[in-house]
């Protein structure tokens, strides 16, 4: 289980500015359903004072990508522009009292969408300045000029620091050595060729799924008068069925996607899908 701040969990289990704003003439949307992470965010900007006096979002993914989201809006509104554009993802993050490592790829999906929806509000068509981008990571579509502005900001010196930052790599792993060498280009150091890992059998992606459940989410569930089992498996699509507390909480949908989902991704592979027993 993820170590999430007092902050994180009140800015998931409550977060701020949910929903569409009828009104807003700044709209964007980054990342992608079939990534895991997508968020629309809506500012009503003033056109005289350039102001967000609103901010508001919808959000598919972790709970660190709610609480990122619910932050960003709190932390905007009352901004002109200028000042918003100067938000760090390490604002976001910090405002929430910081994010794991593994999950600051949230708060720079926030950062790019508040870039994304004042340009929109310019006028400025985002999608089809980087329609040329090289992709590098074709799992989760992250793009070299991506990967060089996050090494650069932030001074990544590894594959991984590159996935917590941006997904990338964090899948099928075709895409290290191209990172190693991103990394490497911007840094001005010798690159370092990394060995793809080895495709992960069906026996073995089972055994680790089952394993997962009894020792680390079932526990966690348990806690709370809820519990876990372990319906049946086809690939990556892994079937389970809810039990005590859980079953018919009106969390359940969250828990399956936030806690089961995000622990079995983290802990055995970045593509499985957690899918509900009828």
């Amino acid at each position: 289980m993820w170590d999430y701040t007092k902050s994180v969990i009140d800015h998931f289990e409550h977060p701020r500015n949910v929903g569409k704003l009828d009104d807003a003439n700044g709209v964007a949307q980054v990342g992608s359903l079939a990534c895991g992470d997508a968020l629309k965010l809506f500012l009503k900007i003033n056109p005289e004072t350039e102001v967000i006096e609103d901010a508001k979002f919808m959000t598919f993914g972790c709970a660190s990508a709610i609480a990122s989201a619910s932050a960003l809006t709190e932390i905007v509104k009352g901004m002109t522009i200028t000042e918003a554009l100067k938000v760090t993802n390490e604002q976001i993050a910090d405002y929430l009292g910081g994010l794991p490592q593994q999950k600051m790829h949230c708060s720079v999906m926030g950062k790019e969408a508040l870039h994304a929806a004042i340009a929109n509000y310019r006028g400025e068509d985002v999608a089809e300045e980087h329609k040329d981008d090289k992709i590098i990571c074709e799992c989760f579509w992250v793009s070299e000029d991506k990967i060089r502005e996050v090494v650069k900001e932030h001074g990544l010196k590894t594959v991984e620091e590159v996935t917590n930052y941006t997904k990338a790599g964090g899948k099928c792993g075709k895409c290290h050595n191209e990172i190693k060498r991103i990394i490497a280009e911007v840094n001005g150091t010798p690159i370092e060729e990394v060995p793809q890992k080895p495709k992960m059998s069906n026996l073995m992606r089972m055994k680790m799924v089952s394993a997962c459940i009894e020792e680390q989410i079932a526990p966690m569930l348990r806690k709370d008068g809820g519990d876990i089992e372990l319906v049946d498996m086809n690939g990556t699509d892994v079937i389970v069925k809810l039990h005590g507390a859980c079953r018919g909480c009106v969390h359940a949908t969250d828990t399956l996607r936030s806690v089961v989902q995000e622990t079995l991704r983290q802990e055995v592979s970045a593509d499985i899908n957690v899918i509900e027993a009828k």
